[in-house]
């Protein structure tokens, strides 16, 4: 057990460095000059030039990486080349933010997907439940989370006025305030992978409802549905964790274009602008951040994988 997990953070900690190598060596490769930009087309090669050495740029790539990298890893993740503060409190801002909304966004997804799952999984097929999961799935994966967004700000907010059409009052307004302002972002988020989860929960329910210990269980006298949620729900997981993981990817990814329908001050709005000014040691921060909270999710989920299934830990491979 210990020497998995040692093998798991190594991995890990190797993971995260050839990320930031790659994230660095793609953002030196983006055009455009951030001292040129910052100045503007009236600025004289000298002012240029001094610029260029206050932030760094007249140095070697390889000498800019390693006190990058060894920034990361002190917490100083260097000053926006825009605003003139430092990076980690810009962060520390959205993450206030976007980590709300991937958390709400989950829970959402998980209470429509599971259930609707399982229910279709252990209804007759061709049944309402049935039917209402291949529909929902289907028409989840086909329409993009920012159009759903677009939909429910028209009829919610538009229409209707029960929500906020955009925008973050702060925490320091009261809670519901701030995720009130939360609710319809993280629905447009939620739907599209709640639709992929319930697929893949349907059908992990359904495979292992034809294994043998269900089989057996329901034989010995068990109900149906004490058979599916005590003995097949809980074995069914883990494919619905994987998902659970890799979903997180596309949150992070969602996030960018959820936040700017919004106008939520997130993560992924700060990326945006950052891109937009050529701001890049925040958007290189920004970007290796999203990397590293992928990797530690799913980390988690690996973690996970050893609590659900004890042949995990016996055996000590997956």
């Amino acid at each position: 057990m210990i020497v998995l997990l040692t093998r798991r953070i190594f991995g890990l900690v190797l993971t995260l460095i050839a990320v930031s190598l790659l994230v660095f060596a793609v953002m030196a490769l983006l055009p455009g000059d951030p001292a040129a930009i910052t100045l503007g087309t009236s600025a004289t090669p000298e002012t240029l030039a001094a610029l260029r050495h206050d932030m760094g740029l007249d140095q070697p790539l390889i000498v800019r990486y390693g006190q990058w990298l060894a920034g990361a890893v002190t917490g100083d993740l260097g000053k926006s080349y825009t605003y003139g503060v430092p990076v980690a409190g810009l962060i520390a801002e959205r993450l206030a933010v976007t980590l709300p909304l991937a958390a709400l966004a989950i829970l959402l997804s998980v209470l429509i997907a599971v259930p609707l799952g399982v229910a279709a999984a252990a209804a007759k097929r061709g049944g309402f439940f049935d039917i209402l999961a291949a529909l929902f799935s289907q028409m989840g994966i086909a329409v993009p989370g920012f159009w759903v967004g677009l939909l429910l700000v028209l009829l919610f907010a538009t229409s209707l006025g029960w929500m906020p059409a955009g925008g973050f009052p702060g925490w320091n307004s009261g809670l519901w305030p701030a995720l009130k302002s939360l609710v319809l972002p993280a629905v447009a988020l939620a739907l599209p992978q709640a639709a992929v989860l319930t697929r893949v929960t349907r059908s992990a329910v359904l495979d292992t409802l034809h294994e043998d210990f269900a089989r057996t269980a329901v034989a010995k006298g068990l109900s149906r549905s004490r058979v599916l949620w005590e003995h097949v729900v809980p074995n069914a997981l883990v494919p619905v964790l994987t998902i659970l993981g890799l979903q997180f990817t596309f949150l992070v990814a969602g996030a960018v274009l959820i936040e700017n329908v919004f106008t939520l001050p997130g993560l992924g709005r700060l990326a945006y602008q950052a891109l937009s000014q050529r701001d890049i040691i925040v958007l290189q921060d920004v970007v290796l951040l999203f990397a590293g909270l992928v990797l530690v999710v799913n980390f988690l989920v690996d973690l996970s994988y050893l609590a659900i299934d004890p042949r995990l830990r016996a055996g000590g491979t997956r």
